[in-house]
């Protein structure tokens, strides 16, 4: 099988990157395109992810993301042309699955987070198979055209991804962060996302109240890194780095996003989400279980140490499951 897989954020590229090997370990051809948007391309190439860079982010206006999704999605069209490919892969990305429906190709997308109305209609109606967490209700993407596609899958994306992790202390070495001291991640508001458009006033208040102390916070784009280094106060890394395993020797992390918040309850790590936004289902169960926390007041955050729990349980799922949902035959259990 010929298989196409297209990246256009930071997060895709961890999910997928367990997809794209397997697939490749099992006989299949699969090439990969990437959008230059946050640490896309630099994720793929610490992950060794062999790829094709087509367009960027245009911006956070509904105008101008209208632009950059007719000229990436005409840019994808005519690099996949001639390849002959039998299946698109994508997460969340519109760019894919309106180039696959032009080129009549099935498509399988995944997204675990149910209120981007725009991309969510855009992705369910075209495609072929939406593969999401069972936490989802069916009825919240019945209004997308997702009735008879629902591929769902146990527990978070994160605990199939993270499932061959190891976390490796060098980062905090080559941050400069001592070990003896508490840590805290930080991890900036997704501004240029349409479910979030706008300033979330919490997190200024977060950093205000980390400030002095040793805060990792990674920025998303690079205008966010120039301001946040700007400032001062908090560590800034230059680029790419093993966020993964900052979190996992973390004493605390907050998070405006999803998947850094997600990877946290996957790590043990103690979080909590500013999330200014509707919340989804996966982290109101979450939310419910106590696995995390939703920051009303700074004054909740409590940087100290925590106990070397490195024995902390883990949920690790095979992201062979991912694979079968995202290619595997028609006939997959679903659930309408």
């Amino acid at each position: 099988m010929n298989v196409w897989v297209d990246l256009t954020n930071s997060p895709h590229v961890l999910v997928l990157r367990p997809v794209i090997e397997r697939l490749r370990a099992a006989g299949h051809r699969v090439e990969v395109t990437a959008r230059d948007f946050a640490q896309t391309r630099a994720l793929c190439e610490r992950f060794g992810i062999e790829h094709v860079t087509i367009g960027r982010h245009r911006g956070g206006r509904v105008a101008a993301k209208a632009l950059g999704l007719a000229e990436r999605s005409a840019a994808l069209t005519r690099f996949a042309r001639n390849r002959h490919f039998d299946l698109a892969i994508g997460h969340g990305s519109n760019d894919i699955t309106v180039a696959a429906a032009l080129l009549r190709i099935p498509c399988s997308t995944m997204f675990d987070y149910e209120w981007a109305y725009v991309q969510h209609t855009i992705n369910c109606r075209l495609a072929a198979a939406v593969v999401v967490p069972d936490a989802i209700p069916p009825e919240r993407l019945r209004r997308y055209g997702a009735s008879g596609k629902i591929r769902p899958y146990p527990g978070l994306k994160e605990e199939y991804y993270l499932a061959d992790f190891e976390p490796d202390p060098a980062v905090l070495s080559s941050l400069g962060l001592d070990r003896a001291e508490p840590i805290a991640v930080v991890r900036t508001p997704p501004a240029v996302s349409l479910y979030h458009r706008f300033e979330n006033d919490l997190f200024g208040r977060v950093l205000e109240r980390l400030c002095g102390t040793q805060t990792v916070v990674l920025p998303r784009t690079e205008t966010q890194r120039t301001e946040l280094a700007r400032a001062g106060g908090w560590l800034v890394p230059d680029g790419a780095i093993d966020a993964q395993s900052l979190i996992f020797h973390a004493d605390l992390v907050v998070s405006a996003g999803g998947t850094m918040n997600r990877e946290a309850v996957a790590l043990g790590t103690p979080v909590f989400t500013v999330f200014e936004g509707r919340l989804g289902a996966v982290d109101e169960r979450l939310i419910g279980e106590g696995r995390l926390r939703r920051l009303i007041d700074p004054d909740q955050l409590v940087l100290r140490k925590r106990q070397d729990d490195r024995q902390r349980a883990r949920i690790r799922r095979d992201p062979a499951l991912l694979v079968e949902l995202l290619a595997g035959p028609a006939d997959v259990p679903r659930r309408s």
